[in-house]
């Protein structure tokens, strides 16, 4: 009888396979930072879609902020991860991952302040928590100063403070000269190398 229990306990999670067997890792961590649903009102009655915002990064300086609009959700959130991926940019950042300076930004009514503080982590809430984590900064205190609840605007806002510090995103291909420049491929010139 106790021999069978062995078999049992041994079988438990044997039959099962890992969840990441055959799935590779995405190349950018995503976060979802506002869902809406949106009502249009037309003769025939009410037509609903979703709104998704969110943010994609790599959390070594790349950070990307997208918006997608469909009917269903699943649809919306693959649109907003293209256009996050399409917006991305890379950030220049110092060697301790931290902003060289103070930059602060507005758009429509929000207003944001990043300030680098050494030595005490990320301070700062909200989406200006979310986007400095997806970017992989450390060492910063991020204020939202406006009374504006809107994560889109204030995720625009951080967006537009880190674009002081911000280049375009471009992916280099070990094989060949070969750059990735806004979703385009483009070969590089050949540097000579002097003896």
């Amino acid at each position: 009888m106790e021999k069978g229990k062995e078999n049992v306990n041994s079988k438990k999670g044997g039959n099962r396979r890992s969840s990441s067997f055959g799935r590779t890792k995405p190349e950018f961590d995503q976060k979802i930072l506002n869902i809406r649903r949106v009502t249009r009102v037309v003769a025939g009655g009410r037509r609903f879609s979703f709104s998704v915002a969110l943010v994609a990064g790599d959390k070594k300086g790349s950070i990307g902020l997208g918006l997608g609009k469909a009917g269903d959700t699943a649809l919306a959130i693959n649109k907003a991860v293209r256009n996050a991926k399409k917006n991305m940019v890379r950030l220049n950042l110092t060697k301790t991952m931290s902003i060289p300076h103070e930059l602060s930004a507005k758009f429509s009514s929000s207003k944001v302040r990043l300030i680098p503080n050494k030595g005490r982590g990320l301070v700062a809430g909200s989406v200006v928590r979310d986007i400095i984590k997806m970017s992989g900064m450390k060492d910063i205190t991020g204020k939202i100063i406006s009374n504006s609840k809107n994560k889109l605007n204030n995720a625009k806002a951080v967006m537009g403070a880190l674009s002081v510090i911000s280049s375009k995103y471009a992916k280099l291909i070990p094989v060949e000269n070969t750059i990735i420049v806004n979703n385009k491929e483009v070969v590089a010139p050949e540097v000579e190398k002097g003896e």
